[in-house]
């Protein structure tokens, strides 16, 4: 009995494995073919192996020729069947392919991509879903591609400008003096010097600006107390708000220490205390506070300008925006605040700018030092 029960085995192992063999060598001649042949040819593997089994051992029994008959009959209809079946499956899978691909499609030639309402396996319904997540942030990117060539536009626009206003007047007053058509040239040499100093601060912005986009700006990190750092600040800002009859006041500033480089700090300060100061009017007041929320130090410097528009505030920290009332001096090149947010990012903290009653509040948030 155990003889029979391994010859059995024997007979339906190599019979299977014939098939198999057979079956493998035909897939890998038709891997570039269509899914519908592959899984036809799987279903036909599948039965033939069965068959070839069934066959070996039958004949190996020596069955009669009626029941050999009756076996043959019973696979037979077994392999057509199963043919069948792998054929619908596979024109199903097939055509949900076939949707996923013209769907691709429209991703290549317009960007969008709407997947199939139905997949008829979960591995496309799968990838579907992939591709929707890819199309997804595809287009986010693309907004922000465009929000920043924007902006590079604008800037390129407002620096020509405010270049090309200067130099004019450069050159004019070049050429009065030398034509000896100027009772007091001390007046244009006092102008000549304001006006290539604001260049060169200009140009001192863009260089600032570049390294800090290209990730090449060094800090030079130290322990330093905020009320020191916000203290030179306001000192260095006293005489621009002098001059513009604007009150600088700071309040509730504690001596919580940070690791700054204290440098670029300052020149975050100085910006936002200049932004605020050319915004406020006569008789206003900017407002500088400093205080530690849990593991941050915030600092905030609050003026009069009366407020930001709303559809305006994403963009104040942007490169070359200046808001829509400013397109001449000394709204300056509009670098400044791109320039903040670019220093305070690569110290891992976060600029921010909210509106306030009467104006608008700008926050720099660092983290505490240990």
């Amino acid at each position: 009995m155990l003889r029979d029960t391994l010859l059995i085995v024997i007979y339906a192992a190599i019979g299977a494995a014939a098939a198999g063999l057979l079956g493998m060598g035909v897939l890998r001649l038709l891997r570039n073919r269509s899914v519908t042949l592959s899984l036809a040819v799987v279903a036909a593997v599948t039965v033939a192996a069965m068959l070839a089994g069934t066959m070996l051992v039958a004949w190996a029994m020596l069955l009669s020729d009626h029941d050999l008959w009756v076996v043959t009959m019973v696979c037979s209809i077994a392999a057509v069947v199963s043919l069948c079946v792998a054929l619908a499956l596979g024109r199903g899978v097939v055509r949900g392919s076939r949707a996923l691909t013209e769907a691709t499609r429209a991703l290549g030639d317009d960007g969008s991509f709407t997947p199939p309402a139905t997949a008829p396996t979960a591995e496309l319904a799968e990838l579907g879903r992939e591709l929707a997540a890819t199309s997804a942030k595809l287009a986010a990117s693309r907004e922000r591609e465009k929000a920043l060539e924007d902006s590079r536009r604008e800037l390129v626009a407002w620096i020509s400008h405010d270049l090309r206003t200067p130099l004019a007047g450069l050159q004019a007053m070049t050429e009065a003096l030398e034509d000896g058509m100027v009772d007091d040239p001390s007046v244009y040499h006092a102008r000549i010097r304001a006006e290539v100093a604001r260049m060169t601060g200009m140009v001192g912005d863009l260089f600032e600006l570049s390294r800090i986009q290209a990730g090449v700006l060094a800090l030079n990190t130290t322990r330093m107390s905020v009320y020191d750092l916000v203290d030179d600040a306001l000192t260095g800002a006293d005489a621009l708000a002098r001059e513009h009859g604007v009150r600088i006041i700071g309040e509730r500033v504690e001596p919580v220490p940070i690791e700054v480089d204290g440098r670029e700090m300052s020149r975050v300060l100085a910006n936002l205390l200049t932004n605020a100061i050319h915004r406020t009017p006569t008789d206003g007041t900017v407002a500088v506070t400093a205080h530690r929320e849990e593991n941050s130090v915030v600092v905030s410097v609050t003026d009069g300008c009366g407020g930001i528009s709303p559809e305006d505030l994403p963009r104040v920290f942007d490169t070359g925006w200046r808001g829509t009332d400013a397109r001449t001096p000394p709204a300056g090149a509009g670098l400044g605040l791109a320039i903040v947010r670019g220093i305070v990012e690569a110290h891992q903290g976060r600029a921010a700018v909210c509106n306030v009653p009467g104006g608008c509040r700008f926050e720099v948030r660092l983290p505490a030092a240990v």
